[in-house]
């Protein structure tokens, strides 16, 4: 590959499309870029096929003369970096090993700090932002949008308070100018060697706020809740897909012996625990859906007894619109009905595919989750569930007029 020259390479690819979401170097593949969840191969002379030696050289190019990236590699089979285009874009690069060659995937970051209203997200950020102290979680899956959701919320505190807010990240993704706050951003590898080192000396920088890129371990949790506990705002992520695993994940970190000290500590601590997903939309691009619990005496108390029948998260997201609340399949309703997503794409995306589903054709009985009906005053009201199994009763001629049927929610 003579005359090898990577910004020409990446510049190409990014004006391939419009709206690329990252760019992905595999051996024995051409190089592709993805735009909304699926990739497109982008025909480049001398690479219609990439080979060992080619992501080697892309892989090199980007990590310069970075001794701990590139240990970092050889070591533990993949390394993290930035990576930028100068007056274009910048990137969030993963280099990993894979059958003995490398693949590269690398995340395009847009060029400025994306607002809440920009994006049309929940207005629930906005009171997120409004927070003093205690732990705000934001969770999904990898490629999800956590890292600009977090940037958002940064965004919105930096435009509006003179907070001292210090970020630990991994690598540094969006560059965030000093406005109200003073932003001060350290990377691993560069800046600091672990989180939970990064975190601790941060209690002894005075910040107001502090962003940690992802509690990946019980120590960075562990100092996470020390901090929210002594008056910090901490913004972090989790790979967990709603808000009851997120709550599992957390207690799981500690010792099961530690289970109800952590529920205790942890339900004093939380603010909010925000998911959400990326959801292929009508007819064409990607949706972000969000499930928003917000700490209330209801949440916390369930996080301290834990979950049972009839009293779940999911309960209380659906019960508490009224303060920002709302459920992943709440959510997906409101969109099949709007026209915005089509009901197979919603079912295959929801916590509860059931439900949904039944919800969708006006046979849920509204509480988000399959659960036993719960019992009421009204003696006229019977559950749906079992059917079969109900004792049939002698018809009674009666001179009342008959009830009048309830509509399910949706319908009001």
């Amino acid at each position: 590959m003579t005359g090898f020259d990577l910004n020409r390479i990446l510049e190409f690819m990014l004006s391939y499309r419009e709206n690329v979401s990252d760019l992905n170097f595999s051996v024995g593949r051409p190089p592709q870029v993805e735009v909304d969840g699926a990739l497109t191969p982008v025909p480049i002379k001398g690479m219609e096929k990439i080979s060992p030696f080619h992501t080697e050289m892309i892989a090199f190019s980007l990590m310069g003369h970075d001794y701990d990236v590139t240990r970092k590699l050889v070591m533990t089979g993949s390394t993290d970096l930035s990576y930028a285009l100068p007056g274009l874009t910048r990137f969030r690069v993963n280099v990993f090993q894979q059958r003995g060659t490398l693949g590269i995937v690398m995340r395009v970051i847009p060029s400025s700090v994306p607002s809440i209203e920009g994006l049309n997200l929940p207005k629930a950020l906005v009171d997120v932002a409004e927070e003093k102290n205690g732990i705000v979680l934001v969770t999904g899956p990898t490629g999800s949008g956590k890292s600009t959701t977090l940037a958002t919320i940064i965004n919105e505190i930096n435009q509006k308070k003179a907070y001292h807010i210090v970020t630990i990240e991994d690598p540094i993704e969006y560059m965030h100018q000093h406005r109200m706050s003073t932003i001060n951003q350290r990377e691993l590898g560069t800046d600091t060697t672990t989180f939970s080192m990064a975190l601790r000396a941060a209690l002894r920088q005075a910040p107001k706020v502090i962003l940690v890129g992802e509690m990946r371990d019980l120590e960075t949790t562990e100092i996470a809740l020390e901090a929210a506990e002594t008056g910090h705002l901490v913004l972090s992520t989790l790979h967990t897909i709603d808000a009851s695993k997120t709550i599992d994940r957390i207690i799981g970190i500690f010792p099961k012996t530690d289970e109800q000290q952590i529920r205790i500590r942890f339900a004093q601590s939380f603010k909010w625990v925000i998911s959400q997903r990326l959801i292929p939309k009508k007819p064409s691009g990607r949706l972000a859906v969000f499930e928003i619990l917000k700490s209330t005496q209801r949440t916390r108390e369930y996080v301290t007894k834990g979950e049972l029948q009839g009293r779940s998260l999911v309960d209380a997201m659906n019960d508490g619109s009224l303060e920002g609340m709302q459920s992943f399949d709440r959510e997906l309703e409101k969109l099949v009905r709007q026209g915005t997503l089509d009901e197979e794409t919603a079912v295959s995306y929801a916590t509860n595919p059931g439900n949904l589903k039944l919800q969708l054709q006006g046979l849920g009985g509204g509480d988000g989750m399959d659960a036993p009906a719960r019992k009421t005053e009204d003696p006229e009201e019977t559950t749906r569930i079992k059917p079969e199994k109900m004792p049939v009763q002698p018809e009674r001629k009666s001179s009342r007029p008959k009830p009048r049927e309830q509509k399910p929610d949706w319908m009001e």
